[in-house]
């Protein structure tokens, strides 16, 4: 009997491990059945940007945390498809940072070549897995939303694709309740426009701190603050921003720091992060891990150490996505085809993971973290027929990329580098980043 796949969620990594599937049946094999159910009504996960927040239309928690005019905040370079380069979907080379539109465009490219659309069940919201021991099944409860009708499918692997940046974490500060302006999650913003004028602060030293603060700067805030609880991001910011400790309360429309200092702020943006979230699961099935690269309980990365016949994508954190689910996709495939064998022994599984975390712990620093997850895609595909490419020099492309936001924070997306895939270099985009405020793909291409 065909073995029945679900995968939940097609977003980038959904859609990696459609497209894994799809290649093998384009190859002859026989491929399971597979079926995708995705919450929103297109594909894309986070990157199928909406204007909503809170809710979506079906009254479902809304998935995306894009804003308008994202663009890349590392180099197209260090995630290209190794099957399908950005000079095939568009014809020529583009620049190296490309906003969401164009991102977009690329992902979706892919999988509609592939023809894997009618996999896909939309508008389908997972309410519940269930696995039996004795038979060996998952059992999946599924709302379709367009018909609002619950419905139940037997399974005999689960691969949760949902991601792990759409549930956000909201701390509370002392005063919160009577701020005098506002107050938003980065999942919940959608665009810097609204900043402009305002005394901006944002709660946070990492990546969304760091553009959603250039996003509000380039488009015209009065000033911007962020606040770090261990250590300042450290960049040579404009003028008007400034870096200060832990964020201690709110008193009207002042923020009080760490070190006795304030700032009156008219809006407030908490870049506080976000959790592994999978209300769909119990216990048993669900997994618990910090966002690190080395997640708990993953054998290889993939496999559920506690349940082997169910597989987690792009869980972990992240230097290299799209070329990164590929690799686990294309893992994952091949060991419910029977391609790759799992140790039966739990204790070997655990082995695998506590190994992974001891090396990620021999060092804290950007390279070695950018290597490590470098060699994690080179073991993986070393296994499969995924296409090899030059991983270390997507590693390189990412020190560049590290060096320059070093160099200007807010004028690295004016480099470029050289394609992994194709060799060929990245041309210079037509307008320096701070002056390009219109985000449309056709504004992005014109030559």
């Amino acid at each position: 009997m065909t073995k029945r796949v679900a995968i939940i969620g097609a977003g980038p990594s959904g859609l990696a491990q459609l497209r894994a599937f799809q290649s093998a049946a384009q190859k002859g094999a026989e491929i399971p059945n597979v079926v995708c159910f995705e919450k929103q009504s297109d594909w894309g996960g986070l990157w199928n940007y909406t204007w909503r927040t809170g809710v979506d239309e079906n009254g479902e928690p809304v998935h995306c945390s894009m804003y308008r005019y994202l663009w890349t905040n590392g180099p197209k370079e260090g995630l290209e498809f190794a099957d399908y380069s950005f000079e095939e979907h568009f014809g020529k080379q583009i620049a190296s940072y490309p906003p969401r539109a164009v991102m977009v465009d690329y992902i979706e490219g892919r999988v509609k070549k592939a023809g894997v659309r009618d996999w896909i069940r939309f508008s389908t919201v997972i309410r519940w897995v269930d696995y039996d021991e004795d038979t060996g099944k998952f059992t999946i409860t599924a709302h379709d939303m367009v018909e609002d009708r619950m419905y139940k499918e037997v399974f005999d692997h689960v691969i949760v694709a949902s991601g792990h940046f759409s549930s956000p974490n909201v701390p509370e500060y002392p005063g919160f309740e009577t701020f005098n302006g506002r107050i938003v999650h980065a999942h919940d913003f959608r665009d810097a426009r609204e900043f402009a004028g305002k005394d901006v602060l944002l709660v946070g030293a990492s990546y969304s701190a760091e553009d959603i603060g250039s996003q509000c700067w380039k488009y015209g805030a009065k000033s911007i603050t962020t606040s770090y609880r261990s250590a300042p991001m450290g960049f040579d910011w404009p003028d008007n921003w400034e870096e200060k400790p832990a964020l201690v309360k709110v008193d009207g429309k002042t923020a009080f720091f760490k070190d006795g200092s304030t700032k009156d702020v008219d809006a407030i943006i908490l870049c506080t992060g976000y959790r592994h979230y999978f209300p769909f699961l119990p216990d048993d099935l669900r997994l618990k891990t910090a966002n690190r690269l080395a997640t708990a309980d993953l054998y290889k990365g993939v496999a559920y150490v506690h349940n082997p016949k169910m597989f987690y994508l792009g869980m972990q954190d992240q230097w290299f996505t799209f070329n990164m689910f590929d690799a686990q996709a294309w893992y994952v495939r091949d060991i419910i085809m029977g391609r790759i064998e799992v140790p039966s022994d739990k204790e070997v599984l655990l082995a695998d993971v506590a190994e992974r975390v001891e090396r990620e712990e021999r060092q804290d620093d950007v390279k070695y973290a950018i290597v490590y997850q470098g060699d994690y895609v080179k073991e993986l595909i070393a296994d499969t027929d995924y296409p090899s490419f030059d991983v270390d020099g997507a590693c390189e492309a990412f020190f560049e990329w590290k060096h320059h936001k070093v160099e200007d924070i807010m004028g690295f997306r004016n480099h470029s580098y050289k394609s992994v895939i194709t060799g060929t270099m990245a041309p210079a985009h037509h307008t320096p980043w701070k002056d390009a405020l219109d985000d449309s793909m056709e504004a992005y291409l014109q030559n």
